[in-house]
């Protein structure tokens, strides 16, 4: 593999709970590295886009800004396409017309959950939701206005900073003695330092193209909020209930875990397993 070091990297979405991690492990790795929020960079102004990125210049973008909440985008479709496509699109353009390679962070639910098996990057996408269409148009983006890109495709995503299932569960567990949690719905949850790692490994080479990065193994959401509580300590009854029971707009796959063929093939490590990287998240957390 060709390996350059990057000598100047931009992340959007810098705040997220993914774009956070990737700052500390660029500025801990010596990488400069700017990070921008949605107050400092509005994604869906194409002029003022190509400004930032023209103005800053970097070699390498981390694209990891996105409408992320599942159900309200069934009722803000207009603005879920407008931040996750065209601003997807708008980054990209600006990341190509100044040469950087771009890392474009992709989503599960542009499956729709029918498979028995892992999806790998060769699976036909068929997102069931608004949000799985916004991120797949924002792919399609990708591939037509970059030449030098990386697909990112991740799930279940949990980590320090911002909100998560991960984090939601654990507090709930200080409040109730007992969780009901879905059953039904299986996939590969994803730490974000670990994944924040794999991003880089991806993008000092050039080996672009689709890849899935989750950490190793499956579970149902029931599953790990049992785990969760078990890392944490905390004697609450989770008790396993079918979607069912749960009503929400934004319909979800209930088969989304993720193999990571690309890695595989292109000479990556796999991801460890979800377990230790729960067991790492949990240590890190702030103590009350």
């Amino acid at each position: 593999m060709k390996y350059k070091k990057p000598k100047k990297v931009l992340v959007t979405g810098a705040q997220g709970q993914l774009g956070a991690d990737m700052m500390e492990l660029l500025k801990r790795k010596g990488i400069t590295a700017v990070g921008y929020g949605k107050d400092q960079l509005d994604i869906t102004n194409a002029e003022q886009v190509l400004e930032v990125i023209g103005y800053e210049r970097p070699t390498h973008v981390v694209h990891a800004a996105a409408f992320t909440k599942v159900d309200e985008a069934e009722g803000e479709r207009d603005k879920a396409y407008a931040i996750n496509a065209f601003g997807t699109r708008n980054v990209a353009v600006a990341a190509n017309k100044v040469g950087a390679r771009l890392v474009y962070v992709s989503t599960d639910y542009v499956f729709d959950g029918r498979a028995t098996t892992p999806y790998h990057e060769f699976a036909r996408p068929r997102p069931m939701n608004v949000y799985g269409a916004t991120k797949y148009e924002g792919e399609n983006f990708v591939r037509n206005h970059h030449a030098r890109a990386f697909i990112v495709r991740t799930s279940w995503v949990f980590g320090v900073h911002g909100p998560n299932f991960a984090k939601m569960i654990l507090q709930l567990g200080h409040q109730q003695p007992e969780l009901k949690v879905v059953h039904d719905q299986v996939g590969s949850p994803t730490y974000t330092v670990d994944l924040a790692e794999m991003i880089l490994q991806l993008m000092v080479t050039e080996r672009y193209g689709t890849y899935h990065v989750s950490n190793s193994g499956t579970c149902s959401w029931y599953e790990f909020a049992c785990a969760i509580m078990e890392e944490a300590g905390l004697a609450v009854k989770v008790r396993p209930v079918p979607t069912s029971q749960f009503p929400r707009p934004a319909r979800r796959p209930a088969f989304s875990a993720l193999e990571g063929m690309a890695l595989r093939l292109n000479g990556f490590p796999a991801l460890r397993p979800w377990q230790e990287a729960l067991r790492d998240f949990i240590a890190r957390l702030p103590k009350d």
